[in-house]
């Protein structure tokens, strides 16, 4: 096989454009389900997509989101790696120079910084450094995050780090049918794409529908609707949001609920729109406070509604210290209901 680009393989406009709405019927289905249907009905379409990790054939996955996988496509396209990030993150870069769509998996993102010279300094440049030559469309996914007493270099939430590097798309959904049809979108993505998922989220349930669907990149998704502040996040901190809406509604104060989605491309126009209605806004992050998304989604906020903002705005994030092993601290050093309640009403100042 020549070295060549292969061109992007999207779906159709219509079905990629319009993702089908929950309806009362679907069926529920854990989000690492979401996943594995995800990547078993792309690989299932396209033989040039392969599974390759630690422990995700023979064992099923470290968190078996790739149950049952290796018996459908079998050994040469659900591929167990030695504990060697850097050696098959290297893999997937050549692999899909010559045309193959690899999914890696990071059993945690943590472990991905082995490989970063692979993921952030080759993956992301080499259509541009071979002058639309060679392209790189691999889908690197796998835990980010504080993950349930891992200790500190075990729950990196690496976005803050990686989303200043351009070349790369980066995707963390909040939930199951979120999590299927954006992942379905990377893998026929033809630019390389980082996909960070939360093993404390694996478990979630949620409607998902049986028919083929796909959700575009950089289109956020108002899960919530209000006119006293705008709350956006990304993640498994969307569902604190939701948890801290409930309250405040009780108390007569009803926010957007926005869930980014993907932070690269970032739907900033979507942001705009909301605090413009409500000239408040809160911006809820799971990675630390400097230099983080929340700081670059404030950041545009500001240079783009600033008129329209009746108070400053506000960030919740994780607290700015390395992640403690303890259970009960370690929930107080991520955002949570009570400190984005308690921003909410600074901002309205109650």
């Amino acid at each position: 096989m020549t070295a060549t680009m292969f061109p992007p393989s999207l779906p159709e406009a219509d079905l990629f454009s319009n993702p089908l709405p929950l309806r009362d019927g679907d069926r529920i289905i854990q989000f690492r389900e979401a996943l594995r249907e995800a990547m078993s009905e792309e690989m299932r379409r396209d033989a040039r997509v392969f599974l390759l990790g630690e422990e995700v054939a023979q064992y099923n996955g470290a968190y078996k989101v790739s149950q049952g996988m290796l018996e459908e496509f079998g050994p040469k396209r659900i591929i167990d790696a030695p504990i060697s990030e850097n050696g098959f993150a290297g893999l997937a870069v050549g692999a899909a120079m010559y045309g193959l769509k690899p999914i890696i998996e990071f059993m945690s993102w943590s472990f991905s910084l082995v490989a970063a010279d692979q993921i952030l300094n080759n993956v992301p440049k080499m259509l541009y450094m071979s002058g639309g030559q060679w392209g790189c469309p691999v889908v690197f996914r796998g835990n980010d995050g504080a993950g349930g007493q891992l200790g500190s270099t075990h729950s990196w939430c690496v976005e803050g780090l990686y989303a200043n590097v351009p070349g790369v798309k980066i995707v963390i959904p909040s939930n199951p049918y979120d999590a299927k049809g954006l992942l379905k979108t990377a893998i026929r993505d033809y630019d390389p794409v980082f996909f960070l998922e939360s093993e404390r989220m694996l478990g979630d349930k949620a409607h998902v529908p049986a028919e083929e669907y796909y959700i575009p990149f950089g289109q956020a998704h108002l899960r919530r609707e209000g006119s006293s502040c705008t709350l956006v996040s990304f993640g498994r901190p969307v569902n604190f949001c939701l948890e801290a809406d409930a309250d405040l509604r009780a108390q007569g104060i009803e926010c957007d609920v926005l869930d980014m989605r993907t932070i690269r491309p970032l739907d900033i126009d979507a942001i705009v729109r909301s605090v413009q209605k409500t000239g408040r806004v809160v911006v809820v992050d799971q990675s630390w406070p400097f230099a983080s998304v929340a700081s670059e989604v404030v950041t545009q906020i500001i240079e783009r509604a600033f008129d329209y903002l009746d108070h400053q705005p506000l960030r919740v994030n994780t607290e700015d210290v390395p992640t403690p092993y303890a259970k009960g601290l370690e929930a107080e050093y991520l955002p949570n209901k009570n400190k984005i309640i308690k921003a909410v009403k600074k901002t309205l100042g109650l």
